[in-house]
């Protein structure tokens, strides 16, 4: 399961909108004042192979979504101690854009650039402290003992505290293979991909629509979201709370006159999803209709094994046939009859939309 943590300061609408993605309004409280939730990831691929099967189950892909109080500024470093942002795969951080008289800003006023750059900020500060001390335990190790892979890590902090006393977010630095496994081993936090939800004003939702581009703009954070491995998604949670509401069908109609195709909260979830390069296979059968999550570039036995393990290590083959033959064809059987069911071996990349039956050995 993929997991995101919802960051943000004061009054900015975090808590509210992890509530209404995750229906976790009730949920438990755990140490340190934090909720976790579920959300499904909309997908409308899984809603039409449903209809094709009627199933008896219908399970969507789904983020873990882990909201914490939000940090005072010099804040940022309490996160690093809630397992839920250390095991995050990325950070979602909810800034402020709307305008409200009876929710005062904790800064006296509103600007979404200088609230992101700040708690950007406070991410380094929180990383600059733990790869400090991390370097100080691997230097009194190599003073015991010589080791290739200490040595290795050792460079690779330096690197990382290098960039953070220069302000720069370890995610710029945008590293592969083996350095790339160990820095997701430091659990840093400004090393995570980010994804920005700018929370507007009802008054601006109009003009800007889902249109990042234009939200960047109308907010100032246009500079800010070219950054590496930062993306964006406008909404506004006043709206988002009325939609909720809502029936269906009104939802429909008053998100059409928004001139919006889907919910910002569906927009934050699948986003949260994408920004890690995660694809969706399926099964499909009477029983069950599933999504299921994998990053992109997953080999096919690597990909038997989100089933479960003994699929994986009993694996022969894969039987795959793309989504979108599947639906032109209306049935399994007649895309066997066009010859667009193959068999695929275990090296085979997945690709997003394959619906996948695995052959294995028991």
């Amino acid at each position: 399961m993929l997991r995101a943590g919802l960051i943000g300061f004061a009054s900015t609408g975090k808590t509210t909108l992890f509530h209404l993605m995750t229906g976790a309004r009730d949920a438990p409280r755990t140490k340190g004042d934090v909720h976790i939730g579920i959300s499904k990831v909309p997908d409308a691929r899984l809603d039409a192979l449903t209809a094709m099967y009627n199933p008896r189950k219908r399970v969507p892909a789904t983020v873990e979504f882990t909201d914490a109080a939000a940090p005072v500024r010099s804040g940022a470093q309490a996160l690093v101690d809630v397992a839920g942002y250390k095991n995050a795969d990325a950070l979602v951080h909810v800034v402020r854009a709307f305008r409200s008289v009876a929710v005062a800003h904790p800064s006296g006023s509103i600007d979404p650039a200088r609230d992101c750059r700040a708690m950007e900020d406070e991410l380094i500060l929180a990383d600059l402290g733990v790869t400090e001390r991390r370097l100080e335990r691997v230097d009194r190790d190599l003073k015991k003992s010589r080791s290739p892979e200490l040595e290795r890590e050792r460079d690779l902090l330096h690197r990382c505290r290098q960039a953070l006393e220069a302000g720069t977010p370890l995610r710029a630095l945008q590293l592969a293979g083996e350095d790339l496994k160990r820095l997701r081993g430091f659990q840093l936090l400004s090393a995570k991909p980010l994804l920005v939800v700018i929370n507007l004003d009802e008054a601006d939702v109009a003009g800007v629509g889902a249109s990042v581009e234009r939200a960047a703009a109308l907010t100032g954070l246009t500079p800010f979201l070219e950054r590496a491995a930062t993306r964006a998604v406008a909404l506004c949670a006043t709206i988002e709370l009325e939609i909720a509401q809502l029936e269906p069908p009104d939802a429909a109609t008053f998100l059409g006159d928004l001139g919006l195709a889907e919910s910002g909260l569906d927009r934050v979830i699948r986003a949260s999803y994408d920004l890690l390069g995660y694809i969706s296979f399926f099964t499909v059968g009477e029983d069950e209709c599933r999504a299921w999550s994998i990053a992109r570039g997953t080999h096919a036995q690597a990909a038997a094994g989100e089933i479960h393990t003994d699929i994986q290590r009993g694996f022969i083959r894969a039987e795959v046939v793309a989504y979108d033959a599947l639906i032109a064809r209306g049935s399994m059987a007649a895309c066997r009859e066009h010859g667009e069911v193959r068999l695929e071996g275990k090296e085979y990349v997945v690709q997003d939309g394959d619906i996948i039956n695995f052959r294995f050995a028991t």
